[in-house]
């Protein structure tokens, strides 16, 4: 059993909640209505912009990877049902799981962003100590979104060994999947979180690729070697290039640096 030839995720087109949420860190709340909160976030659908993202993704995959996937699935979420119809891949079989759902907010789940900083101000504190295990009140961390995300690699593993596969999920999921497969370090994910540099952001619509093929020489290796990130509807977003995956192991002295590093920051 190997892991698939070529793994593509793909973020949702912009959602209502997107949309809401980028307003309101301007100040306006108008999208917050007493209908929009009693919505479960689920149910959120793709804006205009995020249909627009979804198809030219779709063309960008098509014309770049290809349009067959040997195992295509998708958050449960709206958005991503909405996303993953409008990449029109031909031959998709979408399945349908519950383990690619967003990561759970909690009690800070479909709220004004002054709200949520005024009311759970203590709690936001902590996810600047470490935001890998920060959990929001009565949500989920990332650390635990990867146990579920660790369910869908395991079934790769044994279902599409050599092939390609297609995931349609949410950013923090994304990101979930990243940490894993490119085997980040906490110090890494606390680097990221705290960067200013717009390739270190998944958009909506943003495709990231995984693949065994050495995107060079063509040599395959036994696991996913090598990613690249792209933003098809806006390429100045995104680095676009291939990066080499390198799986990091520690001397003794280097495990006490990174121990020394995260304490002296």
């Amino acid at each position: 059993m190997t892991m698939p030839m070529n793994l593509v995720l793909v973020r949702h087109g912009e959602s209502e909640g997107n949309l809401a949420t980028k307003l309101s860190k301007k100040g306006d709340d108008s999208m917050f209505t007493k209908a929009f909160m009693k919505r479960h976030s689920s149910t959120w659908r793709l804006t205009e912009k995020g249909k627009s993202q979804a198809h030219v993704a779709g063309e960008w995959i098509k014309n770049t990877i290809g349009d067959s996937f040997e195992r295509c699935y998708v958050s449960e979420y709206d958005r991503a049902k909405e996303t993953a119809a409008l990449l029109d891949l031909p031959d998709a079989r979408w399945m349908v799981t519950h383990y690619l759902r967003e990561r759970d907010w909690g009690a800070l789940d479909v709220l004004p962003f002054k709200e949520r900083r005024k009311t759970f101000a203590e709690n936001l504190r902590r996810k600047e100590m470490d935001p890998f295990y920060w959990t929001p009140t009565g949500g989920e961390s990332i650390s635990t979104l990867c146990l579920r995300l660790e369910k869908i690699l395991d079934t790769l593993h044994r279902k599409c060994g050599g092939k390609d596969a297609m995931l349609v999920a949410h950013g923090e999921v994304i990101w979930g999947f990243r940490y894993i497969l490119e085997r980040m370090t906490n110090s890494e994910v606390r680097r990221l979180e705290q960067s200013d540099d717009p390739y270190d952001r998944i958009y909506n619509g943003q495709v990231i690729h995984y693949t065994r093929v050495d995107p060079v020489t063509g040599e395959v290796r036994p696991y996913l070697s090598w990613v690249r990130s792209i933003c098809p509807d806006n390429l100045t977003r995104s680095n676009n290039g291939w990066k080499e995956i390198q799986w990091k192991k520690f001397s003794n002295a280097e495990l006490l640096r990174e121990v020394e590093l995260r304490h002296n920051t």
